[in-house]
């Protein structure tokens, strides 16, 4: 081959090659329309069937004998009753897992320690605990019969059937939310930052409420709404401790529980609305805040391809 003839080769190398076309990968993503259509119209069906239908009907019931029968139902002395003490129990329960949860994230993202795991497993406890079971432990503790019982009678102390295990058995249910939020979070965001307040200077209480707050607080409020929702509609655990004492240990719950029961179905579905109201506006709140989210990190993306 001549010298002519290769380089005229080598000049039509990349001509040909550029006309070989890469061979067809299919998107993982890429079905028929009737599939995705099909698929969509499942979505919708489930969802209707088994969360807006049931909504539906809570209201639908509650509302069935007029307004004059509905707010008598929940403004009834037990209602009002059950309704004080879960709010008040969800004013205890929230603030305490706010605290622990921050604190919780904070030492397991932040830092590195001996039982690191160990505290991780005991967050998430109660996901693998039945209510019910864990309303059992407080019985076996704090009951007549229970390890520390006769101390309690002794010194006329009650836990039990009363106020403070309702709020004890509430906040084993509802304090990994906080936490289990913010654990990513926090490790996801690194800690360059906080690294870098401390060089200049900050304490460590200044560092925290400048650098590390402003950094979780949408995940702080998520999961502080979702413990608040949880603490509001818990019923296992409350149950077993509660002693179902009406008008002083029922919690909103227990009252539908106990309405219905009694075939007062319009006064159960009424109180049963108002925790369906709560769904609803913790839904909504949810979503504010992922929307929030998703515009905070879309701005900053823009901000950062406009510097570059």
């Amino acid at each position: 081959m001549t010298t002519a003839t290769l380089s005229g080769a080598i000049a039509s190398a990349p001509s040909r090659a550029a006309h070989i076309e890469p061979p067809y990968v299919p998107s993982a993503t890429t079905e028929p329309t009737w599939v995705r259509l099909l698929l969509i119209a499942i979505a919708l069906a489930f969802s209707a069937l088994f969360l807006l239908i049931p909504l539906a009907i809570v209201f639908t019931e509650a509302l069935k004998k007029g307004w004059d029968t509905y707010l008598l139902a929940i403004t009834d002395s037990d209602a009002l009753s059950a309704i004080r003490l879960t709010l008040m129990t969800a004013a205890i329960d929230v603030p305490a897992n706010l605290i622990f949860g921050v604190a919780a994230s904070w030492s397991i993202a932040k830092f590195e320690f001996r039982g690191k795991s160990l505290l991780l497993t005991l967050i998430d406890l109660p996901f693998s605990v039945s209510p019910v079971i864990s309303g059992l432990i407080y019985v076996l503790l704090f009951g007549a019969h229970g390890w520390f019982g006769a101390w309690l009678m002794e010194h006329d102390i009650q836990i039990l059937f009363a106020v403070p295990g309702i709020v004890m058995a509430t906040v084993f249910v509802t304090f990994p939310f906080v936490a289990r939020e913010l654990i990513p979070l926090m490790q996801s965001q690194g800690n360059e930052e906080e690294e870098a307040a401390l060089v200049l200077g900050a304490s460590g209480w200044r560092t925290f409420w400048h650098v590390t707050l402003p950094n979780i607080k949408w995940g702080l409020l998520y999961g502080v709404i979702l413990c608040n929702a949880r603490a509001m509609g818990e019923f296992g655990a409350v149950s077993v401790v509660s002693g179902h004492i009406r008008g002083e240990t029922n919690t909103m719950p227990l009252q539908v529980e106990i309405l219905y029961n009694e075939y007062n179905f319009a006064a159960a579905f009424a109180v049963a609305s108002l925790l369906a109201l709560l769904a609803v506006m913790t839904l909504a709140l949810k979503s504010f805040i992922e929307w929030r989210v998703s515009h905070e990190t879309d701005t900053a993306l823009q901000e950062l391809s406009h510097e570059h």
